[in-house]
């Protein structure tokens, strides 16, 4: 029976699909590297892995509250744990409470000013869900809450929030708002029957166009960035790697097939990951 409920547990947070908390990873540790100029230490990289993975999943608890009734009209969803009633609402509250709590311990091992930044981080995750509602482009909401360890790496390293985080962040938004149009796109005729918004919908004929502009924009504002920072050539072959990865992307959605469009979300951490080693390598060899 327990192992019955851990595998719920698991199941609910996405435990089996890691593509998820690995998005707003490999930006977080980015915003890192950068604030600290290279290798930030083994408590700030533990503290900043393990939260993010704990925010992620603690999200995915109250997302999935939130949208058990949408849910249900979802092939692709119609079967989570809360949607499908084997998971209590109770519950999955509960368990996102106890991981919020877990990844607070983790900021509190920092400083006064993360921690005050772990508070907005946390209002933005919980309203994400019901944004969705009332946004024509919710994405937007997803992309700023994806975006908060950005400035919650300045401040944990620097005790400041530079104009160059918000930079960084506004560059990473478009990302987040490209890769979650794409994942949008899979499910639009079921968002449409149900009356959901989503950037998908929203953009219609020009939805592919907008996630290739808003890959450019996020692949533009980061390079700027490791520009800014004088980092050399292995940083901007990773860019150029970043941007094929990108064109890949475009084949895999142009045509707007659901199994198209969801491939080309699953695989975006490696482009995520891309920019992150060009950062992490180009500090090294300096």
């Amino acid at each position: 029976m327990l192992a019955r409920r851990f595998a719920l547990y698991l199941d609910l947070i996405r435990w089996n699909r890691p593509a998820g908390w690995l998005l707003l990873l490999w930006p977080t540790l980015g915003a890192l590297w950068f604030a600290a100029e290279g290798w930030p230490g083994w408590h700030l990289l533990a503290v900043f892995v393990l939260g993010t993975i704990l925010m992620r999943s603690a999200g995915c608890c109250v997302n999935d509250v939130a949208d058990r009734d949408f849910d249900r009209h979802v092939k692709r969803t119609s079967q989570r744990p809360v949607t499908s009633g084997a998971v209590s609402v109770r519950e999955a509250l509960a368990l996102g409470a106890v991981l919020a709590l877990l990844a607070f311990g983790l900021v509190l091992t920092t400083n006064r000013l993360t921690i005050l930044w772990s508070f907005a981080a946390l209002a933005i995750t919980l309203a994400y869900p019901f944004a969705k509602r009332f946004v024509s482009v919710p994405q937007a909401v997803l992309g700023i809450a994806f975006s908060f360890g950005i400035p919650m790496a300045f401040a944990a390293v620097q005790a400041s929030v530079p104009v160059f985080a918000a930079w960084l962040l506004a560059g990473n938004l478009f990302w987040v708002l490209a890769y979650d149009t794409e994942y949008a796109m899979v499910d639009r005729d079921d968002d449409l029957k149900i009356g959901m918004k989503t950037s998908a919908i929203t953009f219609g004929r020009l939805d592919v166009a907008a996630v290739m502009a808003s890959y450019g924009i996020f692949l533009a504002v980061w390079a700027w960035a490791g520009a800014s920072r004088g980092l050399g050539a292995v940083f901007f072959a990773a860019i150029g790697i970043a941007l094929a990865q990108a064109a890949w992307h475009w084949r895999l959605i142009r045509e707007r097939t659901r199994d198209g469009c969801f491939k080309a979300f699953r695989l975006n951490h490696w482009l995520g990951f891309t920019v992150f080693a060009g950062i992490a390598a180009g500090y090294a060899i300096r």
